[in-house]
């Protein structure tokens, strides 16, 4: 019974939790309707084909040939059976809420728990949850279906509150929390930002080796971090099967290093993505006021003609160009919206700087510099370079402003410890009397300064993209009035925010002043604060998720309802062979790949080497079939198949053309290459970049371009088969994750097949297994021995089995101590 009264103001903040969840997707979630996100739209149709292979089969193929010409499923569908268990700990977490619901609800839970490691009573802890889980990206990141993302940050706080308990000395339970939630951590298979909250954790780390050092507890601190390595390692092993082959796939993805020499090899970095690619998305030093203000740059990349209080300023002559212009004027190339922590939790994170002592404070500081400094990305790239050249793994992701989620946790993290030394001793303000001006000046004072003064502090209100644009499209009498006009539209946008921070900052601040004058109790204050910050980022946060996006349940099926009329001339050829859309954004959208085994498609993080034959020779050749095929009068027996070798060698069998009015066409190619040929000669190479340049120059219906690393597997053909005129090669059947053959030869030779090459695919002859090689860049090659063989492809990656036997073991092992754990809990209340 006591327990129970215990746990009572527990269950009473998680109720208060679900509450919450439910009242910000009122009334969608109550009405059954969704968000179709192109993010979600897209997994629909590149899932399509292992979705259908698993009811089939009743096992996971880990290939899919429905997207760039094929690719494992690592990254597309990363389940495993070892992960089954965390899905069921996961419900169990998420208390089977409805879908969207359970995102803020586990949001919320996450950093409650962290708090109430810290020791925070269970009001505070609730008013820090909320804190944290309204802070404007999550919501952000919801609404443009990023949500394993959304759902590894989640499960960030929890995971850091085993840490806290461990350096605490309550080395079982921490060490539990920590392997429980970091396996959950790992399994939402956003590594990106379980990498980003690494460097916190080592800032955490840090400052309770300092703390320990000072207090002479270090064999205890020594003790905790044993225990969180142990718990560490066991995360890592539960999840082994989805960190193995996402790391192994990841030296041939686009994140890991090319093989190619560039001209521009500064851009180049030792092992991962391109620089330029890494720091496209870089936040702005000034856009890093949107941690105060949310529209010091305008918001989101939608029409300005959408904003309400613009329009109100616009001149009517130049309505239909703000319809084209965005509300956001920084530098990134587009945004759904800008990083908001609130303006009342700014300030209470200004004060914490002054009036908490102790190592956290200079951990959380540290992690908040540290954060924005790399968020801002080429702005700063001499930190930059030395992350990207020196810090392993650094290179291996893109988007650096995402690394802004750290600033997001610390931020709130140090405001809360701040509230709490004000809660407990409000003497403390009128101790550090200079601090809290210090403070509101550096926040409210701020706000209030742009908004009277915005010009002083932002001189330009228009992107170099934008002026670039503008620059070309228009008469430069017509561009001086736009851009006066533009200006005054996008400052009332901002000087808007400024005032709405500065006057939640001064209610916050009167509260403050009336708990610490005794006007207030410590939980009128603290419901008072909840109401305040909650009504405040939620106002915001509903710029970017709200009820009108969502639709009914079924629409993000619509694209793929039924086939158009050129899909169904297309499926009415059973053969197996590829279809190039030209009707669509060829490597932004899957709706192709759901009804055919498409050369494009959408992830982001495809083969490297498929990449580069896209930007070397696919989008080049997709341009000459446009206008090619246009000058031949729809004739493909008028057009040079030399304009599109690479299309050929893919088997691309099928060409969708777009039509006025929105139409499509289908358009057979006759010079597709087919499954699989033998050729008579193999031009070695040294490098890739020969490989590259080769394709160009050979006939490869009888030269295969092979890289020397590949010479043993790949030989080259005997005169006797070069001669050999009835040598052919039937395809037999088809699987994602199999692939037979029947080749007949009198003398044998080398086999290419129009199938994409990734090492952990096998071979077998006539059931013995052969050799597979790596020709003309993408392809698979084989040799054949004379006489009529069957011929399998094979991908069923042995490493699986193994991985997962590890899994199992480590799911063991969690379990014993989870019992362990519960079994000495109540020895200890007896």
């Amino acid at each position: 019974m006591n327990v129970l009264k215990k746990l009572l103001p527990d269950v009473a903040a998680i109720v208060l939790f679900v509450a919450i969840s439910f009242a910000y997707f009122y009334p969608a979630v109550f009405e059954g309707r969704i968000l179709a996100q192109h993010d979600a739209v897209a997994g629909i149709g590149a899932g399509r084909e292992h979705q259908e292979y698993h009811q089939t089969h009743g096992k996971v193929t880990r290939w899919t040939n429905s997207l760039f010409s094929g690719m494992p499923t690592y990254q597309l569908a990363p389940g495993y059976d070892s992960s089954r268990t965390l899905n069921t700990v996961q419900d169990l977490y998420h208390l089977y809420l409805p879908t969207y619901v359970w995102y803020v609800f586990v949001m919320l839970l996450g950093f409650y728990i962290l708090l109430r490691a810290f020791n925070f009573k269970v009001w505070m802890a609730a008013l820090g949850a909320i804190l944290w889980a309204f802070s404007s990206y999550f919501f952000i990141i919801i609404a443009a279906g990023h949500i394993w993302k959304f759902v590894t940050l989640a499960y960030i706080p929890p995971t850091i509150a085993g840490m806290v308990l461990a350096y605490r000395g309550k080395y079982w339970t921490g060490g539990i929390v920590t392997a429980l939630f970091a396996a959950l951590q790992i399994v939402s298979n956003h590594f990106q930002m379980t990498y980003y909250f690494l460097f916190v954790m080592l800032f955490m780390a840090i400052a309770f080796g300092v703390k320990a050092w000072k207090e002479k507890t270090f064999p205890q601190f020594w003790k905790a971090t044993g225990v969180l390595a142990i718990a560490g390692v066991l995360a890592v092993c539960i999840n082994l099967s989805n960190l193995y082959h996402t790391y192994q796939y990841s030296k041939e993805s686009m994140r890991g290093k090319s093989e190619l020499v560039k001209p521009q090899s500064a851009d180049q970095t030792g092992s991962g993505l391109e620089r330029s690619y890494i720091t496209q998305w870089s936040y702005g030093i000034g856009e890093t006021f949107s941690l105060l203000v949310p529209n010091v740059k305008g918001g989101a990349s939608v029409p300005l003609a959408q904003n309400e209080r613009a329009m109100s300023k616009a001149n009517p002559m130049y309505a239909s160009l703000y319809s084209q212009l965005g509300q956001y004027w920084g530098e990134q190339p587009g945004t759904s919206g800008p990083v908001y922590v609130g303006a009342f939790v700014m300030f209470l994170f200004v004060l914490g700087c002054f009036i908490v002592k102790g190592p956290m404070k200079w951990a959380l500081l540290g992690g908040t510099v540290f954060s924005i400094l790399l968020s801002w990305g080429k702005n700063f790239m001499g930190l930059t370079d030395f992350f990207i050249d020196y810090v392993p793994m650094y290179n291996k992701f893109r988007a650096v402003s995402s690394i802004l989620v750290i600033a997001e946790f610390t931020i709130p993290l140090l405001a809360m410890l701040a509230l709490k030394q004000i809660v407990e001793r409000p003497e403390l303000l009128r101790e550090k009397a200079k601090a809290f001006f210090i403070s509101l000046g550096l926040t409210g004072g701020l706000s209030l300064l742009f908004a009277l003064a915005p010009r002083v502090f932002f001189p330009s209100y228009v992107s170099t993209m934008e002026m670039n644009a503008l620059q070309n499209a228009l008469p430069a009498e017509h561009l001086a009035p736009i851009l006066m006009n533009l200006e005054e539209m996008r400052v009332s946008i901002f000087t808007a925010d400024a005032w709405r921070s500065f006057c939640v900052i001064l209610v916050g601040v009167a509260l403050l002043l009336m708990y610490v004058r005794g006007k207030l109790k410590s939980t009128a204050l603290i419901v008072s604060l909840a109401i305040l910050c909650l009504l405040d980022m939620w106002t915001v946060n509903k710029r970017y998720l709200y009820d009108a996006q969502f639709v009914a349940k079924g629409t993000e099926m619509k694209p793929f309802a039924q086939p158009s009329e050129t899909d169904k001339a297309i499926l009415k050829d059973t053969t197996y062979y590829r279809v190039l859309n030209l009707s669509t954004n060829t490597f932004n959208e899957n709706e192709t790949s759901y009804w055919h085994k498409s050369i494009g498609g959408y992830h982001a993080a495809k083969l490297r080497r498929y990449q580069e034959l896209i930007e070397t020779y696919i989008q080049f050749e997709m341009s000459n079939l446009s206008s090619g095929l246009s000058e031949a009068g729809g004739d493909m027996s008028e057009f040079n198949s030399d304009h599109i070798r690479i299309l050929n060698m893919l088997n691309t069998k099928y060409f969708i053309f777009p039509l006025q009015g929105g139409g499509t066409i289908p358009v057979q190619n006759p010079y597709a290459m087919g499954n699989a040929w033998f050729v008579d000669n193999v031009r070695y190479v040294g490098n890739a970049n020969e490989e590259l340049d080769s394709l160009a120059v050979v006939d490869l219906h009888k030269t295969a371009v092979v890289n020397l690393q590949f010479a043993g597997q790949v030989k080259a053909p005997s005169q006797a088969s070069v001669a050999d005129s009835t040598r052919s090669i039937t395809f037999k059947h088809y699987e994602p994750n199999e692939l037979i053959y029947e080749i007949n030869s009198q003398a044998g030779g080398t086999v290419v097949f129009s199938e994409i090459y990734y090492p952990e695919w096998q071979a077998f002859v006539d059931g013995e297994e052969v050799p597979v090689g790596r020709a003309d860049y993408v392809l698979r090659a084989i040799n054949v021995p004379g006489g009529k063989h069957t011929v399998r492809l094979l991908f069923e990656p042995k490493s699986v089995t193994i991985t997962e036997t590890i899994a199992y073991c480590a799911l063991g092992i969690l379990l014993v101590g989870a019992v362990v754990l519960i079994v000495l809990r109540v020895r200890k209340r007896r």
